[in-house]
């Protein structure tokens, strides 16, 4: 049997419904970096556990609750990269949707040191209302 790569291993530690019980693998100086036109007000970098605590608060509230994170595929590159392929979906501005982004995670020594969460802006899918019954 395939022996799971050790950073793959880190990111399944990761609990993005739970970041406190999560500490233990992300690093001190910590950096997501979010990059996303459509959403000027919540693009940028988000400094340690409390700067990522805060980044899924805010896109939270802004979803009002419906922001879903997906995971498609998990690939590591080399030791300190792995990439994940998400299908995001929510509910903005009345408006139900799904796209794809990729994450990019830097891994160091065991523990999440990075991380550049680029959505596909441009190829957002807007998805039927579920019919009412």
């Amino acid at each position: 049997m395939d022996k799971e790569h050790p950073n793959i291993e880190v990111l399944k530690r990761l609990d993005l419904t739970n970041l406190a019980a999560s500490a233990e693998v992300i690093a001190e100086d910590f950096v997501w970096h979010y990059y996303n036109p459509k959403l000027p007000d919540v693009q940028g970098d988000y400094v340690g556990l409390k700067g990522l605590q805060t980044f899924f608060e805010t896109i939270g509230k802004r979803m009002k609750g419906t922001f879903k994170v997906n995971p498609v595929s998990i690939t590591p590159m080399g030791d300190e990269f792995v990439v994940v392929h998400v299908i995001d979906t929510m509910v903005l501005e009345d408006r139900k949707m799904e796209l794809d982004a990729v994450v990019v995670w830097r891994i160091v020594d065991g523990k999440i040191a990075e991380a550049w969460d680029i959505p596909g802006v441009n190829t957002v899918r807007e998805v039927e209302h579920e019919a009412k019954k």
